[in-house]
């Protein structure tokens, strides 16, 4: 037969294997790019303007029918709950691990930009008191966004339930107040972005194995220029009870604002109590006014669990009143708010009467309540 030389063998053996690699990179690719096209295909539902910068997260989407698979096509057995973006249902992959699929209603119009606001920030963000986005979808008319799978749920569903409360020792509210303050640093001033989260609640707030906490849902966030202090809205959208004075009136927020739910979230956290309605006059006294009154009259531990430790627990509530001051200057900042709550060795500085304080229940609040308020869109 022919002889080769050892250059011209390896060439021989070389080649068909370089081709056939190049054959499969080709066809992954082609395959990509048919996934994306299907995802980006307009309908009388889907904008074609929703498919912008899809290209930089092109390796986060998941096809439909992996989905359906680990929803069991979406069954109802499997809706963890639902809020104003659609309803949210656990799934398992075929590889075992659990997530959250969070479907967008198909009657929601607003959620379409809550949808794009969220993939452009959760895509961008990562820290762990912050929640993971794993993928997305954008397949038969759906917008589907999949996340990590947080066993606990939202920490209302156990905060705010008398039996469930008996969970949360206070070394594990400790580390929820510390561990939200964390990550609101992050969003503020050490993530690339510099984010407004615009709706902290506990609802927001999920809790992982360990109870660790992890911020979440980022459809109302604002991006801010690293010089931006303040973005204005003429709608304003909000939960009542977390809002803050300047927001509600004037439609003015900034991070002192995320500061004020931060501030309502940790009086929530130490009290194991909701805050009420406090733009609402005809509401029964709120959290707020409640926890100043015993604080200027030196019994604001007895409104707290016996169980925590006094001195921790007489902290946070003090950093909390700092929280929701009325004038957004007066807020600390979350790094500082971080350093307050380290240890004793940081000096607090007194705090005044809070926003939204009424004399008395039912009256008036000194800080705005008899202002004229604009219209607001609640969340749930």
């Amino acid at each position: 037969g022919r002889k080769y030389s050892v250059p011209g063998m390896v060439l021989i053996i070389l080649l068909p294997m370089i081709a056939a690699i190049n054959l499969v990179a080709w066809l992954f690719s082609w395959r990509r790019r048919q996934v994306l096209r299907k995802a980006k295909q307009p309908d009388p539902n889907y904008s074609t303007d929703e498919a912008e910068g899809m290209e930089s997260v092109e390796s986060m989407l998941i096809d439909i029918s992996t989905l359906r698979a680990a929803t069991e096509d979406f069954a109802e057995s499997n809706k963890l709950g639902e809020g104003g973006f659609g309803p949210v249902y656990k799934g398992t992959l075929l590889s075992g691990d659990e997530i959250a699929v969070k479907r967008l209603s198909k009657s929601s119009t607003q959620g379409v930009e809550e949808l794009k606001n969220e993939l452009a920030l959760v895509a961008k963000l990562k820290h762990k008191n912050l929640v993971r986005l794993i993928g997305i979808c954008l397949e038969q008319q759906e917008r589907l966004l999949i996340y990590e799978f947080i066993p606990n749920r939202s920490l209302d569903l156990i905060l705010f339930d008398e039996e469930k409360r008996q969970k949360l020792d206070w070394e594990t509210r400790y580390k929820i107040i510390n561990g939200v303050a964390r990550g609101l640093q992050y969003l503020h001033e050490d993530s690339q972005l510099k984010v407004v989260h615009r709706d902290l609640k506990a609802s927001n707030v999920l809790l992982d194995m360990n109870m660790n906490p992890k911020i979440s849902d980022f459809g109302l966030a604002k991006i801010f220029g690293r010089d931006q202090t303040q973005g204005v809205t003429n709608r304003v959208v909000g939960t009542y009870g977390y809002m803050a004075p300047e927001y509600v009136m004037r439609g003015n927020y900034s991070v002192k604002s995320d500061v004020f739910s931060f501030g309502v979230l940790v009086l929530e956290i130490v009290m194991g109590r909701k805050n009420s309605d406090c733009y609402n006059s005809h509401q029964s006294q709120d959290l707020l006014t409640t926890v100043w009154e015993h604080w200027t009259a030196g019994t604001v531990l007895e409104m707290a669990d016996p169980s925590m430790n006094k001195s921790d627990a007489l902290r946070c509530i003090h950093v909390g009143l700092l929280c929701i001051q009325g004038n957004p200057t007066d807020r600390p900042m979350m790094s500082t708010v971080a350093m307050m709550l380290g240890g004793d060795t940081f000096s607090l500085p007194a705090p005044s009467k809070p926003a939204f304080y009424s004399t008395n229940a039912g009256a008036n609040s000194s800080t705005g309540s008899s202002m004229s308020i604009p219209s607001v869109q609640a969340r749930s």
